[in-house]
């Protein structure tokens, strides 16, 4: 890997999301050689993945480059390269690249989408946890808007306008509220040959509300919100099956469509190696103590997603998104100071700074411990904590001013067909999602 020999602590950092950027910032400047390991070379704001997908951002307004994290110090180090193993009896990762020896390895690799073992599903079905699926999607959806304005069978075009998501977390209510407000606002001027009434969509979600993880009030103001914008929303409904053209579901419901999202769940990306007991297998995360150590291991930390720490206040773990995560990056940055230095750790306290999500324009939810509101408001604070929590200046600047020109203009300035999607068999092999 060309990594200098050092007489410093070698820190091994695998994954440069949320937590593996939290870290690696705390750890700059310290004694230490730092390496970090990515299959990618930049670093995915997820949270805003939806808007590349339904083209009010383009990916370089939410990605930011890894490499200019390293460059500011001669001991940190990036490596672009896909983890294969780790050997703990020798304190060693093997990659793609090679294999590198470590004295402490943090693993951050963080989640991929879970299909629940439908394979159907996974095959034909559209998911979004990654910049290139995301751009899948986008040039999926126009390129069905195309094909529907030429296509002379109706039952073809209604099932080219039929936009159906699975899962009506965060993300299928950010998703299906903005897929909902392209037909409402971008339609009607750039296909007036298409009729927007004709185009249907479908929010399915196997609980009895929307956005299930915050408070019955966020959801029924998501609820309501989601049928404004004339989102049709499908409660106690699971998908079945999708063979690429109809949805079966666990009820009377089947629709036809070529349009298909899953966005029902999650679940740890973890890396062979490592003994059975440190990896929780129904959730497919490690185990980890109080000091964010894998159970067995005392030189390897998992943070992030890929981390489940049994807490009192968390019996299952910690959410899996972005604030955890962050927070056990900068927490664990101050255990290795500790350890290098023979000093005691400090056991990690997940601080809950509340839940959002946006539904649309001057649309959004927020639960703030006792404060729950909704409304203009709520859009502005989701606004405000999503430019604040960008990585770079640019990306901040670039979002801000693409979403003021959305707003005034009611439009969508990303909207091209830069990668044509290039069908199913060729996305899954293009984008198959492993460490």
């Amino acid at each position: 890997m060309n990594i200098p020999r050092t007489d410093l602590p070698r820190v091994v950092i695998i994954g440069g999301g949320f937590a593996g950027m939290a870290l690696a910032r705390k750890i700059l400047k310290e004694e230490m050689q730092m390496v970090m390991l990515d299959r990618h070379n930049y670093h995915t704001f997820q949270p805003l993945l939806y808007q590349v997908s339904t083209s009010g951002l383009e990916p370089d307004s939410i990605a930011y480059p890894l490499r200019k994290i390293t460059r500011s110090s001669n001991k940190c180090f990036f490596r672009l390269a896909e983890v294969n193993s780790i050997s703990a009896e020798k304190n060693t990762v093997h990659t793609s690249i090679g294999d590198l020896i470590y004295d402490y390895l943090v693993i951050a690799t963080g989640s991929k989408t879970n299909f629940f073992g439908n394979e159907s599903i996974e095959k034909h079905g559209m998911w979004m946890k990654t910049v290139p699926q995301a751009l899948n999607i986008r040039s999926l959806i126009l390129e069905n808007l195309e094909q529907a304005t030429i296509t002379e069978d109706p039952e073809k075009r209604k099932a080219l306008l039929n936009f159906v998501l699975a899962g009506a977390g965060p993300t299928g209510v950010e998703l299906s509220g903005a897929i909902a407000e392209l037909r409402n606002h971008i339609v009607p001027k750039d296909y007036p040959d298409l009729n927007p009434d004709e185009m249907n969509i479908h929010l399915l979600e196997g609980l009895d509300r929307v956005l299930p993880p915050m408070s019955e009030h966020a959801s029924e103001k998501a609820h309501k919100m989601l049928e404004e914008l004339g989102v049709k929303i499908h409660l106690n409904t699971m998908v079945k099956n999708y063979d690429g053209h109809l949805v079966e579901t666990n009820t009377d419901l089947a629709i036809k469509t070529e349009t298909f999202i899953w966005s029902a769940g999650v679940t740890g990306s973890p890396v062979k190696g490592l003994n059975a007991s440190a990896l929780i297998e129904k959730a497919n995360r490690y185990e980890v103590n109080a000091f964010n150590q894998v159970n067995g291991y005392e030189n390897i930390f998992a943070i992030g997603d890929i981390a489940l720490m049994k807490t009192q206040e968390f019996p299952k773990g910690h959410p899996m998104v972005a604030q955890p995560a962050i927070q056990q990056g900068k927490h664990l940055a101050k255990n290795i100071k500790h350890l290098i230095r023979g000093e005691k750790l400090e056991p990690f306290e997940y601080f809950d700074k509340g839940t959002m999500a946006t539904v649309g324009r001057n649309r959004a939810v927020v639960d703030l411990h006792k404060w729950k509101f909704s409304g203009f408001f709520a859009w502005f604070v989701w606004m405000f904590v999503h430019l604040w929590f960008l990585v770079g200046f640019r990306n901040r600047t670039v979002t801000f001013f693409n979403w003021i020109y959305n707003y005034i203009n009611f439009d969508k300035a990303a909207r091209l067909i830069i990668r044509p999607f290039k069908g199913h068999e060729e996305k899954m092999s293009m984008d198959k999602e492993k460490v």
